[in-house]
């Protein structure tokens, strides 16, 4: 998006304080400052990168490892077993920060994530069309081998 260094790219320099949460050699999570609910965590990599399908293979594995660890802490600290995990790329998709980001948020009776949902349907040429062009993208994708 910019070469201008996002509020994340401070934190990870530590210019910027975070309430931490977890931290290990390719993952950092914090107390997001406007949450949601109480115990809105924010998740995010060490790799600076601006869109989930940018991230290497090895930082969107750490990612996939250390999210149930923080929405069971979330839980533990929200006393709630009903959570989101909300993950956002591109602007049109509503990411106002532009490094990839994971947020938990649990769901506290009226606080916590509200989302519309306006399903559609799904003919079987469509998914055929759709399927051949995701199958040809995965093969050709080198972390998929």
């Amino acid at each position: 998006m910019s070469d201008t260094a996002t509020v994340f790219d401070k934190i990870l320099d530590g210019e910027l304080p975070c309430h931490r949460v977890y931290e290990d050699e390719h993952v950092l999570a914090f107390l997001d400052i406007s949450p949601l609910a109480p115990g809105h965590t924010l998740v995010i990599p060490k790799q600076r990168k601006a869109f989930l399908h940018e991230l290497d293979d090895e930082y969107a594995a750490a990612i996939g490892r250390a999210l149930p660890r923080i929405a069971r802490a979330v839980m533990a600290a929200s006393g709630v077993d009903q959570y989101n995990v909300l993950q956002n790329n591109g602007r049109g998709a509503h990411q106002a920060v532009f490094h990839v980001h994971f947020h938990v948020i649990p769901k506290i009776e009226h606080r916590g994530l509200g989302i519309s949902w306006r399903p559609g349907g799904l003919e079987a040429a469509d998914a055929k069309a759709l399927l051949a062009t995701m199958h040809a993208s995965l093969a050709a994708d080198p972390g998929s081998k």
